[in-house]
């Protein structure tokens, strides 16, 4: 009798186990899923052999555009950075996106409706192989179509720096990764700011499920001559998307 009840109760533990592996996303069956704002270096390197490319160079003709701009729009970045200098660090993510971010990319102004493009806001997004899923919400991507994304050409990825997942580096490569391979391309840009710094990154494929990724120096948004620089590279991705949808 003794041996009876202790099988029952083993089962019984057994069964109790298996609702909590699959209650934790850990059924031996089931393909894991990795959020983009939560996932980090460690699970991006067990996904991807993917390594950074400390060469700065294929910044060059970015950064190094011929764009200029008028004075009514360096105007408008003085008083950008006036109005939010002091409080920039002190934002919470959704301050620093309506107060700071967004008039900046209002002013570049993403929207074509000739060309169907523009800019989309918390956008679903999700990527699945017979050995993962990524999904999730990115912050902002500008890509083709008006009612609905159809193809994803540039990302930002803004981030408040929070206890759990502190670094926004690895939630940009793999949503670069996702539009790479939903685009079938080699190369695509990005962008990750925290609190008022920005940095710029560039995605390279290499082969199958291996990448490059190369980052650039700081950009202080609330310094006039970098938030200037950080407005002539956005507007340079601008020109690069219109000419790329037109070709």
């Amino acid at each position: 009798m003794n041996s009876e009840i202790e099988l029952k109760l083993l089962k019984e533990i057994e069964e109790l186990k298996g609702k909590v592996r699959l209650l934790e996303g850990k059924d031996e069956n089931q393909i894991p899923t990795y959020q983009y704002s939560k996932i980090r270096d460690t699970e991006l390197k067990k996904l991807f052999e993917i390594k950074q490319n400390l060469d700065k160079q294929i910044f060059f003709k970015w950064f190094n555009n011929q764009i200029e701009i008028d004075n009514s729009v360096e105007v408008f970045l003085n008083d950008l950075i006036a109005e939010n200098e002091s409080l920039v660090e002190r934002y919470h993510e959704e301050d620093l996106k309506v107060y700071y971010i967004i008039p900046l990319l209002n002013k570049i102004n993403f929207l074509n409706r000739d060309k169907e493009i523009r800019g989309f806001y918390e956008l679903p997004m999700s990527y699945t192989t017979d050995k993962f899923i990524l999904n999730g919400t990115v912050d902002f991507v500008v890509s083709e179509g008006l009612v609905e994304s159809k193809k994803p050409y540039f990302f930002l990825q803004e981030f408040k720096r929070s206890e759990d997942y502190g670094n926004p580096r690895p939630q940009l490569l793999a949503e670069l990764i996702t539009a790479v391979e939903l685009n079938d391309w080699k190369f695509i840009k990005g962008a990750y700011i925290i609190g008022g710094i920005w940095h710029f990154v560039i995605l390279e494929k290499l082969e199958l499920h291996k990448y490059q990724y190369f980052i650039s120096q700081n950009f202080d948004s609330t310094k006039i001559e970098d938030l200037k620089a950080i407005y002539k590279n956005l507007l340079f991705v601008k020109n690069e998307i219109f000419t790329m949808i037109e070709t």
